[in-house]
């Protein structure tokens, strides 16, 4: 009847947690798996998943995840290990730090923004004389 053996599910779409329009956050969230925003939250969000802030979503605080798509509001620091997606409705202010950057034409993008290297360097460093 119950079987103890069984393998967990490896499905990722029974993994995203999502927090509906009308809904306010205070505090920070940490997470391993994807995330939809079509809340507010004042505060934090770390996850080694994917983040979508909806159209009526908006994040007042810093973001540090794997993958981000902005389609409503953000404010604060910013910082994507893969790509950020800047739709055509989104609203960013404050500073980005990204790998790989997409906007769309129309988005509001108010924030300095800086890449990160994915290059390794050419030249290796000289090591010092071994006595």
């Amino acid at each position: 009847m119950f079987d103890k053996n069984k393998a967990p599910e490896s499905n990722p779409l029974g993994k995203t947690n999502r927090i509906v329009q009308g809904t306010v956050i205070r505090g920070d969230i940490e997470t391993k798996e994807d995330f939809r925003l079509d809340g507010t939250l004042i505060g934090n969000y770390t996850s080694g998943g994917k983040l979508v802030i909806g159209t009526s979503g908006e994040v007042q605080g810093d973001i540090k995840c794997k993958n981000v798509d902005v389609e409503g509001k953000y404010t604060g620091k910013l910082e994507v290990d893969e790509l950020l997606t800047v739709k055509s409705t989104a609203h960013i202010k404050g500073d980005v730090v990204v790998s790989r950057l997409s906007v769309e034409s129309g988005a509001v993008f108010e924030a300095t923004c800086s890449m990160k290297s994915t290059q390794k360097p050419l030249v290796d460093t000289p090591k010092g004389d071994k006595k």
